[in-house]
């Protein structure tokens, strides 16, 4: 037989495509590959399986943890599957894999994170312990304020002041970290421990500002310390020549034409001897002030200077007071434009803002029900107005007084004492036997004893007998003579060209303020 012949029909069917992926070399090992791929991944499997314990009775995640470590199956069947798909990325060596390694679960380690808080003292608090409080440890909580207390002493923080704290987060906070943590998908076990106390941040920063001049910044340094740094900023002065029309009160007016609270404060007190804030100011009339204040270069008010000059214009009157200092270590007075102190013995009224509504003399008390003599003057304010002493002196009696409620008897000498009743409460450290100084406040208004409403009683005492304080006659203070008076009137005159070359303005604007400030810096 014709073996040729034979084969003949065969050949003419086969597909030649076929045949070229027979007789190919690169489908050859193709074939090759997938079989012995296919032989590593049962072994893999085999393996897998030979090494599991009997289940008897313990639970599934007891049984899970004698199989073969799962990243060391997934590399292992990841190299055959790279090569049997042919791809060129690097696999990370499985082996060598120790008894331990085996195991242990594997859990991802989670990067640490930079986060900000915002810390603020309450009364009684230290920032040791606000610090603590917020999660940082005590190591570095003492380390950074034994480096603050180098610029500021820790105790001079007061209460209400925030400070700006910037750490790194532990990773064994970060959820996912916490073996136990599993079924914690909101991070409230790393809640739970920053409230048990256990420290979860290493502190990097301590941002705060002590006064609107200070800023303040504790820094960790790469070997762990802590650097403290206090950037002082340099403040602008600006003098203001200010005034405005009396309608109702000087107070309100002040404010009302943009003069800071503090700069109206002091010019209330500059008066207080001169002028009865009750009886004396009228509709039409007028005040002028001269004072220099202090702002930050971003134009925001920081602190209050000095006033050099005011005036009150009253009816047909004009009182005129200037600032003079004879002694560098004493304070600052005021005088007029003779040399007369502008300081009287005693104040007229102890309490800013205050209206009388009851003077002294003969009244129906609306308490008692009868007419009697009312030997005081009363001062309608709100409970907590600050009261001063009208003079310098001592304090002769502190406490309770029958009808007076809380009762205050300061002694002045000369035979001159000043009595204020119904108060609320009276001023810390103050006791029997202490000096005060004029203006210094001794107690807080209040609704004590027999009152139907809350307000201030005072009383001026000469000789153990009231006399009325808005009639009575009080000694001056000194008056300039002499070398003194010369100095003085020179720096009269300094301030009254100051004065001439200074636009008045009637609405003091923070905003324009502002504006002025960047210009004139450029």
């Amino acid at each position: 037989m014709n073996r040729r012949n034979e084969t003949a029909p065969f050949d003419s069917e086969w597909n030649p495509s076929a045949g070229a992926l027979v007789l190919n070399t690169d489908s050859r090992w193709a074939i090759v590959s997938t079989t012995v791929s296919a032989l590593i991944v049962g072994s893999v499997a085999w393996l897998a399986v030979s090494t599991m314990p009997p289940v008897t009775g313990g639970s599934v995640e007891n049984a899970s943890r004698g199989f073969l470590p799962y990243r060391l199956f997934q590399q292992l069947t990841q190299s055959n599957s790279n090569a049997l798909f042919g791809s060129t990325e690097p696999v990370p060596s499985a082996l060598p894999v120790t008894v331990d390694q085996a195991q242990t679960p594997e859990r991802v380690q989670p990067h640490s994170t930079i986060e900000t808080h915002t810390v603020t003292l309450d009364k009684g608090d230290t920032l040791a312990g606000a610090l603590e409080n917020a999660g940082i440890s005590a190591d570095d909580a003492n380390g950074a304020i034994a480096a603050l207390s180098k610029v500021i002493s820790p105790r001079s923080l007061r209460a209400g002041l925030t400070f700006d704290i910037t750490y790194n987060t532990h990773p064994d906070v970060v959820a996912g970290n916490n073996p136990t943590a599993d079924d914690d998908d909101d991070g409230d076990l790393a809640k739970a421990k920053a409230v048990q106390g256990e420290p979860i941040a290493r502190l990097l920063t301590i941002k705060f500002s002590p006064s609107i001049e200070h800023d303040v910044v504790v820094t960790r340094a790469a070997d762990g310390s802590f650097t403290a740094n206090d950037t002082i900023k340099q403040l602008v002065a600006r003098e203001h020549r200010a005034g405005a029309s009396i309608d109702g009160s000087l107070y309100l007016s002040a404010m009302r034409a943009g003069i800071p609270t503090d700069v109206v404060t002091e010019m209330i007190k500059m008066f207080s001897y001169k002028v009865d804030f009750q009886r004396d100011l009228h509709p039409g009339d007028s005040f002028e002030v001269f004072y220099n204040y202090y702002y930050t270069p971003a134009g925001q008010p920081a602190k209050n200077g000095a006033i050099s000059y005011a005036v009150m214009r009253l009816g047909g009157k004009q009182i005129v007071l200037y600032r003079y200092q004879s002694d560098p270590n004493s304070p600052p007075e005021y005088f007029d434009s003779t040399g007369e102190s502008a300081k009287g013995m005693l104040m007229k009224t102890p309490v800013d803002g205050a209206r009388i509504t009851s003077g002294f003399g003969m009244r129906f008390h609306p308490v008692l029900g009868y007419s009697r003599m009312h030997k005081g003057v009363d001062f309608g304010v709100p409970v907590g107005t600050p009261v001063m002493a009208a003079g310098g002196g001592s304090i002769a009696f502190m406490g309770w007084e029958s009808g007076y409620g809380r009762f205050v008897l300061v002694n002045h000498g000369n035979g001159y004492s000043t009595a204020y009743g119904h108060l609320s409460r009276f001023s810390p450290g103050l006791h029997v036997g202490s000096r005060v100084g004029q203006a210094q406040i001794i107690a807080y208004s209040g609704n004590t004893g027999m009152t139907t409403g809350p307000h201030l009683h005072y009383e001026i005492r000469q000789n153990n007998q009231q006399v009325n304080p808005l009639s009575v006659k009080m000694a001056q203070g000194r008056k300039l003579d002499g070398k003194e008076m010369r100095t003085f009137q020179s720096e009269r005159l300094r301030i009254d060209d100051k004065l001439a070359s200074t636009k008045l303005e009637t609405k003091v604007a923070d905003a324009t303020l502002a504006a002025n400030l960047r210009s004139t810096s450029k």
